[in-house]
């Protein structure tokens, strides 16, 4: 730390008590200055040879016959007038970046100009400060945060100007010219802390591009905000190294922001220092994680900061929100709200992520019609497919809130249904989930959540897991049935089949001739499956599949629709008639083997040991 003494004199001031000082001398004093509740019994002539405001109160007081004056508000107080006087004595007073300011106010306020005497104390302060305190890297933020305390006088007097000047100018040099001392106590590469092997033990010397974002951390929001602003305005540092520094600035002024925990003793006090902080981000794209927006974000809704500040964060995650983590987006809703999660702020910013491919702008045709030409989308298909998997997983995780309603995951799974999905493994367990935590939805409402989900791409594992998922509508089970049994009768190196247009019209209300016939069918299509229906369409589909396995890659497309129209009629039997499952578990022998060649009246005998030897099954199956 800098210092300056001035004076040689010894220093003779004593104490009488706590409230009374003195200076030893054999001359008895013939003043006394009353600062506060302290008394200083001092002598005029060092005093008034260098003070103009001394002078004045002296002469007022002389005229009413008195030896006292009174000075209640000087800056700084007892203290700083102390120093004062002892330079008036010639005493010795040493000068450092704690103390540099209140003397240098408090000499302003008792006139200790030049004009008075050269040399004055005023002069050499200012010396003091412009040859030592502003070249000195931590002495400028200890004198910048001394400024607090007389923020008005020192405004005045320049003092902070001059102060945040020299600390932005510090922050953008570069770093190869950085030769003084930091704090820098996060994690360094090998190279930066000497442990390099390739080095052979030889220290080397890389100062960090962000060095100095520790240190301004210590300022106050309102002296950090210029300090940073005056560094942007210098257009010397990056915007990620001010997007680090404004990170470093939350981390350090909120307790536990780093793991998600906030706590917010001033809330009022907090609210001002993350809506500084949101204004102080870089508008460059990346130059913060979306992890620290979405903590932002998090922090900002706890704190009620306001629209501005949330509109702002929302903007910036949604831009960058291929980055962001399914952590990240479990944002607690606020009381009240009847969920758990904050379901609504996530499709805002997932609103805002899709406007990224939606952007236009007018441009100038033949004549002076304004035509709205589309600029290409911006989103790459690797964006997409990063985003889909987050929503998946996000779903997945918003699922098990039992207050969640339907229409709210619906909205938000609808909002990426068209992105690239190679696979729908992850809105099927976000699905399964709803279902298992919602056992009490209704036919309709199944039906419309698992029409978010293509069975075609649905991995093998998956298929095995919804075949005996009693939690699916039996049209979903049989969609995934079929289309299993396509795929393992399709030619080796072909693409993926569509699906039989009779399973792709289970979707609908449209099979079949009538649909008035058809109601209570549909019905009980979109009803959950049981684990005896599972068993049985698991085996009428195997015997269908295998009597007509030919047709798939022989017959013509009539003769393959008249056989999934078959097949389809055979599964809509299957499940009209109660009577024909009971028929399946209570004949047990004889009639198997005989009754195989006619599918559409009972199940072959391969669909008897299956069921024989397949256990009724006690537990729920889940993928989540």
């Amino acid at each position: 730390m800098k210092f300056m003494k001035l004076g040689s004199k010894p220093d003779t001031f004593q104490s009488d008590g706590n409230n009374i000082r003195y200076v030893a001398s054999e001359l008895a004093s013939d003043i006394t200055v009353n600062v506060g509740d302290v008394k200083f019994y001092l002598h005029k002539f060092p005093l008034l040879s260098k003070s103009t405001s001394l002078q004045k109160l002296v002469a007022n007081a002389s005229e009413a016959n008195c030896d006292d004056v009174h000075i209640h508000d000087i800056p700084g107080g007892p203290t700083a007038f102390e120093i004062c006087a002892k330079f008036c004595y010639g005493m010795t007073v040493t000068l450092n970046a704690y103390n540099v300011i209140v003397a240098r106010c408090a000499a302003e306020y008792l006139g200790m100009h030049e004009t008075i005497e050269k040399g004055n104390l005023i002069y050499k302060i200012d010396v003091f400060l412009n040859s030592s305190i502003f070249r000195s890297w931590k002495d400028s933020i200890i004198v910048l945060q001394t400024t607090k305390s007389q923020s008005r006088l020192c405004e005045e007097l320049k003092l902070i100007s001059h102060c945040i000047d020299a600390i932005a100018s510090k922050a953008s040099i570069d770093v190869d010219r950085v030769d003084w001392s930091y704090t820098y106590n996060r994690k360094k590469l090998p190279e930066e802390n000497g442990n390099d092997p390739n080095l052979n033990g030889i220290r080397s010397r890389m100062v960090p591009k962000d060095w100095w974002v520790e240190d301004l951390s210590e300022l106050e929001v309102d002296l950090y905000k210029r300090v940073i602003v005056t560094i942007k305005n210098k257009g010397i540092v990056s915007s990620e190294v001010i997007g680090e520094a404004v990170k470093a600035y939350a981390y350090r002024r909120f307790p536990g922001f780093n793991k998600g925990v906030f706590q917010f003793n001033d809330v009022s006090k907090c609210r001002a220092i993350l809506d500084t902080i949101v204004w102080l981000l870089p508008s460059e794209k990346g130059c913060v994680s979306c992890s620290f927006l979405l903590k932002l974000l998090r922090a900002s809704i706890s704190l009620d900061s306001g629209e501005m500040a949330e509109a702002e964060l929302v903007k910036r995650i949604g831009q960058q929100l291929e980055e962001a983590s399914i952590n990240d987006l479990l944002i607690r809703a606020a009381d009240g709200e009847g969920t758990l999660y904050d379901v609504h702020v996530v499709q805002k910013i997932l609103e805002v992520f899709m406007m990224r491919d939606k952007d236009s702008e007018p441009q100038l045709e033949d004549g002076d019609e304004i035509q709205e030409i589309r600029k290409p989308g911006i989103l790459s298909e690797a964006s997409k497919l990063m985003v889909a998997k987050l929503v998946d997983g996000y779903l997945t995780e918003i699922a098990k809130d039992p207050n969640l309603p339907l229409s709210a995951f619906v909205g938000l799974a609808e909002m990426v249904s068209n992105f690239p999905r190679p696979g729908h493994d992850g809105i099927y367990r976000a699905i399964d989930m709803y279902l298992k935590e919602h056992p009490g939805i209704s036919k309709s409402e199944r039906k419309r959540i698992c029409k978010l989900m293509d069975c075609k791409k649905l991995s093998v594992d998956a298929c095995m897991h919804a075949v005996q998922n009693e939690r699916l509508p039996l049209r979903v089970v049989v969609q995934v049935l079929f289309f299993e049994q396509v795929r393992a009768n399709a030619s080796s190196g072909s693409s993926t089949p569509d699906l039989p247009k009779a399973i792709r019209e289970l979707n609908s209300a449209s099979y079949g001739s009538s649909r008035s016939a058809t109601t209570n069918t549909e019905e009980d299509w979109d009803a959950a499956a049981s684990a005896e229906e599972l068993r049985a369409l698991r085996g009428e589909l195997a015997a269908l599949r295998m009597g007509n396995g030919g047709t798939n890659d022989k017959a013509n497309g009539d003769a393959k629709s008249q056989a999934d129209r078959a097949a389809m009629s055979r599964m809509k039997g299957l499940l009209m008639s109660k009577r024909i499952f009971s028929k399946i578990w209570s004949n047990k022998g004889g009639q198997g083997e005989n009754s195989g060649s006619d599918s559409s009246e009972s199940l072959g005998s391969a669909n008897l040991e299956e069921a024989k030897s397949t256990p009724s099954r006690k537990g729920r199956h889940s993928v989540s």
